[in-house]
């Protein structure tokens, strides 16, 4: 690995990458925000890892944190599709080997494409490749262009890739933006064709009030983003706990019936017994069963909940996957490491 120019001070995210662990230096590396890895983003991650493969070298994705967007318009809360934890997952299920994650703040957005590419590419990662896709942008003014990638990639001993947009079967351009329509409408489906598998939470289950116990239906709930836009309702979900899957239902919203409190995501799992509080949990949405509602009386709730449950385990029953990403996701019930080796 060469040395930073010497006629060049170090940029403020130089620390962040001098803590990458050396197993990750001297990769293919896949650049860009991918919010929701979906099936567009695994074209751009497919073809850095099959250029890793061949020439021997690991596989890392190359990120930043909070999301551009974030920074821009902090009064415009982004719904993030898959925050770090929940992105991490998934790139390690594609068999990605690492995850680097850069800082995004006033300083990366004022440094030039040039020195992003000398201090992060060239003198600390060392890449041998980079992979982008058709529309990556990235330094100051946005002047870091996939075709100034290219030339700085031939000038500076890396190869290059530009990945053309993924499209649907209908041949629309498949996005960030299209998948979070569909969530937001209450549509897990058309997100998961458009993700290739389904949309996934990450959490660590906290205490409520402990009413679902009383009513017979014992939850475990997660805090989201406060930015989540998923549709207030009800879900068929699949939840990974220890390395074991449980089929259940979910309720996301502000428990009407109840406090109208801020938003919960609280979920019901069949067949399982024991404590869950401070477990992190892995729960993946399947189907959107009904939106939330406030009942007359109690009794006319648990109906209901009762109601809920028997159409979710049937749709779960007869769920198949959608992909290799989708069975090891969502049907595997080996137990999986949300998190990247150091």
């Amino acid at each position: 690995m060469t040395s930073p120019r010497p006629d060049r001070p170090d940029a403020p995210f130089a620390a962040a990458i001098d803590a990458v662990p050396e197993r990750l230096r001297g990769g293919i590396a896949a650049i860009g925000n991918f919010d929701g890895v979906h099936r567009g983003h695994q074209e751009v991650l497919g073809v850095a890892s099959r250029m890793a493969r061949e020439a021997g070298r690991p596989a890392l994705v190359l990120t930043f944190e909070p999301h551009p967007r974030s920074y821009f318009r902090p009064d415009q809360p982004v719904f993030r599709l898959t925050p770090p934890p929940e992105r991490s997952v998934v790139l390690k299920a594609l068999g990605l080997d690492g995850m680097v994650v850069v800082p995004f703040n006033a300083e990366l957005a004022a440094t030039e494409a040039d020195v992003f590419v000398d201090q992060i590419l060239r003198d600390r990662l060392n890449v041998a490749g980079a992979v982008v896709g058709y529309n990556f942008h990235f330094g100051k003014r946005r002047a870091g262009t996939p075709d100034f990638l290219r030339e700085r990639g031939a000038a500076d001993g890396f190869e290059v890739e530009v990945v053309s947009p993924g499209v649907d079967a209908h041949g629309e351009p498949i996005s960030s933006t299209r998948v979070r329509t569909a969530l937001e409408a209450g549509s897990p489906d058309i997100a998961a064709e458009l993700l290739g598998y389904r949309w996934l939470v990450v959490g660590t289950v906290v205490h409520g009030d402990k009413r679902g116990r009383v009513l017979g239906y014992p939850t475990a709930n997660l805090r989201l983003d406060p930015a989540c836009g998923l549709r207030h309702g009800v879900y068929a979900v699949r939840a990974r706990v220890d390395g074991r899957l449980y089929d259940g239902v979910a309720s996301f919203g502000r428990r009407p019936m109840f406090d109208d409190g801020a938003p919960l995501f609280e979920t019901h799992l069949f067949d399982f017994s024991g404590d869950l509080y401070d477990k992190e949990t892995r729960i993946s949405v399947f189907a959107f069963l009904r939106p939330e509602l406030k009942f007359d009386s109690v009794d006319a709730l648990v109906a209901q909940m009762d109601a809920d449950s028997a159409q979710a385990k049937a749709l779960l029953a007869t769920a198949t996957p959608l992909s290799d990403l989708d069975t090891r996701l969502s049907f595997e019930q080996a137990a999986a490491d949300a998190t990247f080796p150091s």
